[in-house]
């Protein structure tokens, strides 16, 4: 974690109690920043167990510091001076010592460490021994060779490196949208403690659902434009005010990301939520049809051109798009792509998938391997949720560093599951599943007779991602041909920010999706979100059922299906296309393939 991609350390909660997530990731925070530092690698592993033990907490750190018959101490990783920085967090939304970090250590070591393949020990050396200041210098210091000149690097590690600054570059640059989503939320909280705003609305790529967000605008309807900016001025974590005239201002938030406010008045505020809600190649399309129709269109409303003095239709984002003969646009869907010609015809927006529709999780892991919580954990956040069946599906073999489960192990669990389905008798159920790798050479983790036995099957690559496009592209081909393999997880195995897509051949995979009567997933984790929205579309355009899922490795974990949805929604995906809105029968009988 750093400062380039997690606002949420930095903007503190000032009346809520923060909750167990947002403590656990201050301590990653401070063990990531002691470890630049160069400190004592027991106190490094301290910080990240407890953070690690916070995660886990089935009960929130606030209300057992508030229980006076409660210790906190008590609980694994969790030692009476990670306890008493518990309660600072929790009393006052800040650490100290977190601070004193982040504001002593070099913004360029943690743009470093957001290098694949490019470890803390590495990131120091070239900081200190070539004076690097920024990722352009070294990315200069790579041109000129000098970084292979460096005891323990060589070309290769000089090449690796080059390859990977503009992945650092673009993560330093922009959110994921999970964290603008926390960054949105704090900001709200604290802008409507001002009783002078009447409404407010967060637009741009945040509002179209986009996976990564540059910065943050927000519209606000107001009497009194000064009182609204000097509250956002007063936001607990602003570095810098930028700018600041009667109606706008701009903040930096973490050294980096801006904040920009408007303030407008009711009659123009659906113009300008349009506006600035973009993307700028859909407003362009939509000036475009304006003057087709002799019109003007701005932040303010919509004018004749012979008369641009005469605003009107500025209310509600409804009122201008209906001035231009268009039918309401969903934000996700205005990306400059078809959607004015769309509309044009006269259509409705399309039914396009919504959380509620979703009844089921196909893909979560236990303590089986790397998970938190266990199977009848798992099933009871699911049910509250208001799921009707998910599916258990913990790493095979292969995946050593997860406890990955073996042939004995995995009947095992199974045998567990079919217990407590027996013991159910309010329908819900809980498939056998298994996240089965996909190995190096190309055959499945597991035997043909094992997966034969399970209800659902989930094929995916976690080792040899450096292989050519063609290995790959064979490799996840050929699970497809495995009769036993149902679905294929997080398709290109990015890491957005950290790891780009390995080479892989999708319009191949989609191709055999479609032919072998397979799906592909769409991995809500807002660190993959893979696939991406242009591999949705295609997949859809196939006929390739999607399954939206979670991949929770913990009962938390299950709350990220929304932003699933997200991506799903700026695909154009309905309900009907996505295998885990269906009834369990359906789901049943689109697996038999008969």
């Amino acid at each position: 974690m750093d400062r380039a991609n997690d606002l949420a350390g930095t903007l503190y909660r000032t009346r809520e109690a923060m909750k167990n997530s947002e403590i656990a990731e201050v301590f990653d925070e401070l063990a990531h920043l002691l470890e630049l530092r160069g400190e004592n690698a027991f106190r490094v592993r301290a910080y990240r167990t407890a953070a690690r033990s916070i995660a886990d907490l089935s009960e929130s750190v606030a209300d057992i510091l508030a229980d006076p018959s409660r210790d906190l101490t008590r609980y694994a990783g969790i030692g009476a001076t990670i306890a008493e920085k518990c309660k600072t967090l929790v009393e006052t939304g800040l650490l100290p010592q977190l601070e004193e970090l982040r504001t002593s250590t070099p913004a360029v070591l943690l743009k470093m460490t957001r290098i694949p393949g490019l470890g803390i020990k590495k990131a120091l050396a070239l900081q200190q021994e070539l004076n690097i200041e920024s990722l352009e210098e070294l990315r200069q210091a790579c041109l000129d060779h000098r970084v292979q000149k460096l005891k323990g690097f060589a070309a290769k590690t000089e090449e690796s490196i080059l390859a990977g600054i503009d992945i650092a570059e673009a993560a330093s640059l922009r959110m994921r949208i999970d964290q603008a989503e926390r960054l949105v939320a704090r900001l709200r909280e604290h802008l409507t403690e001002c009783d002078a705003i009447d409404n407010i609305e967060f637009a741009g790529s945040y509002r179209r659902g986009k996976e990564t967000v540059g910065d943050i605008d927000i519209l606000v309807i107001s009497r009194d434009a000064d009182r609204v900016m000097d509250q956002l001025a007063s936001l607990p974590g602003m570095v810098s005010q930028t700018a600041r005239g009667e109606t706008k201002m701009s903040i930096r938030v973490d050294e980096q990301f801006q904040v920009d406010l408007r303030v407008v008045g009711a009659e123009s505020f659906g113009a300008a939520l349009q506006y600035f809600t973009g993307s700028k190649e859909h407003n362009v399309a939509i000036r475009g049809r304006a003057r087709k129709l002799g019109l003007t269109v701005n932040e303010y409303g919509v004018a004749k051109l012979d008369q641009p003095d005469k605003i009107f239709a500025g209310e509600s984002e409804e009122a201008l798009y209906g001035a231009l003969g268009l039918s309401w646009i969903p934000p996700e869907l205005r990306e400059g792509r078809h959607e004015i010609e769309w509309s044009e015809a006269g259509h409705s927006p399309p039914p396009l998938i919504e959380l509620k529709h979703i009844i089921a999780d196909l893909h979560m892991h236990t303590t089986a391997t790397d998970g938190s919580n266990s199977i009848e954990e798992m099933a009871q956040a699911a049910r509250a949720l208001g799921l009707q069946y998910i599916a258990i599906t913990d790493h095979s073999k292969r995946v050593s560093m997860a406890r990955g489960l073996d042939a004995t192990r995995l009947l095992e669990q199974w045998q567990a599951i079919d217990a407590y389905n027996a013991r159910q008798n309010d329908g819900f159920r809980v498939l056998t599943g298994i996240e089965c790798d996909i190995l190096e050479a190309g055959p499945m983790d597991l035997p043909d007779e094992v997966l034969a036995q399970a209800d659902w099957v989930i094929g995916s690559i976690h080792y040899g991602q450096k292989q050519s496009r063609q290995q790959i592209t064979d490799r996840i081909v050929g699970a497809l041909t495995n009769p036993h393999v149902d679905v294929i997880a997080h398709p290109t195995g990015r890491l957005i920010g950290s790891r780009p897509p390995y080479e892989v051949d999708m319009d191949a995979v989609i191709e055999a999706a479609a032919e072998f009567r397979k799906a592909l997933e769409l991995n809500a984790n807002p660190m993959r979100l893979d696939l991406n929205e242009e591999h949705l579309m295609a997949a859809v355009r196939a006929g390739v059922p999607i399954a939206i899922n979670t991949d929770a490795h913990s009962t938390d974990g299950l709350q990220v299906m929304r932003f699933g949805i997200m991506q799903a929604r700026r695909a154009l995906i309905e309900q009907d296309q996505v295998l885990n809105t269906w009834a369990l029968e359906r789901l049943l009988q689109f697996l038999e393939r008969s």
